[in-house]
């Protein structure tokens, strides 16, 4: 059965934490392709510590202009220790690279997933 728009666009949790609707229902339809995402994740393992790790992810994001996973490194950076101050410096460090109207859309994005 495949999830019509209404069930995938309620990704939120009902904590706001957690996995979001959207993808249950993307690796309930394509439990291969979770598989595959468990090795990636796998992959990220190694000499950088978990807040780093955090800040690169958030600062990857950010360039691609991809809201979706700038809200999602921005929940997993503060479980991991990260700062709002800290993930505010990421966008400015990034302004230069991305563009002014890429950091001001970036800040928001950062500044909208509460504390």
């Amino acid at each position: 059965m495949r999830p019509g728009k209404a069930e995938f666009m309620t990704g939120k949790t009902a904590s706001g934490q957690g996995v979001p609707a959207a993808y249950k229902v993307f690796t309930g339809r394509f439990p291969e392709l979770e598989q595959a995402w468990d090795l990636c994740r796998n992959a990220e393992q190694g000499g950088l510590d978990d807040k780093t790790l955090r800040l690169l992810k958030l600062a990857i994001a950010l360039a691609r202009e991809a809201e979706g996973a700038t809200h999602s490194a921005v929940r997993k950076a503060r479980r991991a220790g990260v700062s709002r101050e800290e993930m505010e410096q990421v966008v400015a460090v990034a302004a230069s690279t991305i563009g002014f109207p890429a950091a001001v859309k970036a800040l928001q994005w950062v500044t909208e997933i509460g504390d």
